[in-house]
């Protein structure tokens, strides 16, 4: 495990391209289970939503028109769904609430952050439900088998919140300019935005060649 590749994994879980680009990671941590090991971490792109689309989608539909934007956008990705009263009703305030609660689930059970951070996903995208509410957030934890308590724990000792600091702390040195965005090879290269798993694949399968070749690569 300490010699696989690393792959660093920033997203905002209201992002819908984040939403959209975890069947990528997914398909990473399958092709290359043994040979990558990826660090979800997050950044706020939605860290305040009333400001971020209330705002500063005011003269543009407010909330109808986003959650418009967002129907044509992804209209061509069949493998996610976008609820009817998506961002109409149950919205939530912020992104930070989930993000602190991953990084908790980070500490008590890093095996199951990926399954958290989908289910979360689903929750809001699919179920319309307000992922900055502490009560869905707890749900989730159950409905995945991670334990409520031990979070609380983690997030109540202070240690969720420095390790969410970190994240926003290497966000800045490594120059992330949003979600999601794929960093590999101690962040010489980063892949910003939507981008297909093929790109992905490449940049992994020629950093493991040099690896082996004791090349430096050429991507």
């Amino acid at each position: 495990m300490a010699d696989n590749l690393a792959l660093t994994y920033y997203s905002d879980v209201l992002c819908v391209w984040a939403y959209i680009s975890q069947a990528r990671v997914d398909e990473v941590e399958s092709q290359f289970s043994d040979q990558v090991t990826i660090d979800y971490r997050f950044c706020s792109v939605f860290g305040d939503t009333a400001h971020k689309i209330g705002l500063g989608w005011a003269d543009r539909g407010s909330y109808g028109g986003y959650v418009n934007h967002l129907r044509e956008a992804i209209s061509e990705f069949h493998h996610i769904k976008l609820h009817p009263d998506l961002w109409q009703c149950n919205r939530p305030v912020s992104s930070a609430p989930a993000h602190l609660l991953i990084k908790a689930v980070q500490r008590v059970d890093k095996r199951l952050c990926r399954a958290v951070l989908h289910e979360l996903r689903l929750a809001f995208f699919e179920r319309c439900l307000d992922i900055s509410n502490r009560s869905v957030l707890e749900a989730t934890l159950e409905m995945v088998g991670v334990s409520v308590n031990d979070v609380r724990e983690v997030i109540d000792s202070g240690l969720a919140h420095a390790d969410l600091e970190a994240d926003r702390r290497d966000q800045q040195t490594l120059m992330v300019q949003g979600s999601p965005t794929f960093i590999l090879n101690e962040g010489r290269q980063k892949l910003y935005g939507n981008v297909g798993y093929g790109v992905i694949q490449a940049n992994i399968k020629e950093l493991l060649r040099s690896k082996v070749a004791g090349a430096a690569s050429w991507c």
